[in-house]
């Protein structure tokens, strides 16, 4: 593959690559988490919960498809494999056992608000150190987005 020609050194580009791959690896597990509560939500308010969820996951899936172009747009290729996004991850895709939404909706917070302060310290650097200001822009908006949906989860706990 032709590397791109960016303005962005390819030390910069790896290094972009190499957190964009953890982020990738976090929205991967969270994707695959909230489609399993999904699956598996019980209790009086399963069918808003369920519906909820399914929302949650559409918009999680095309957040996993975007995390991975803006790989591919450096010039690298996107890890792939359950194996590397377990050993990339700062997440678990391990849950407490229970399917009720209250449950559910606290570990989808616990979550979602990791990701955000990972996303927050990712920032900068990548925009200041590693000259990739579109990059970082893209984050901040992933980040907001997050945000949001924390936002709401944690409305659902009050």
């Amino acid at each position: 593959m032709k590397k791109p020609n960016i303005g962005i050194s390819a030390e910069n580009r790896q290094a972009i690559a190499d957190q964009l791959s953890k982020i990738l690896a976090d929205e991967f597990v969270l994707y695959s988490k909230t489609l399993n509560f999904h699956w598996n939500i019980e209790g009086p308010d399963f069918h808003s919960v369920h519906v909820y969820l399914e929302t949650l996951y559409e918009e999680q899936q095309d957040v996993v498809d975007t995390v991975a172009e803006k790989i591919r747009m450096i010039g690298h290729y996107v890890p792939a494999t359950l194996e590397k996004y377990s050993q990339l991850t700062h997440l678990t895709e391990k849950t407490k056992g229970k399917n009720d939404s209250q449950s559910i909706f606290a570990e989808l917070l616990e979550d979602h608000e990791s990701i955000i302060i990972f996303l927050r310290e990712e920032i900068k650097p990548i925009a200041d150190k590693w000259q990739a200001d579109g990059i970082s822009d893209y984050l901040t908006g992933l980040m907001e987005q997050h945000e949001k949906t924390a936002w709401m989860l944690r409305s659902h706990l009050k």
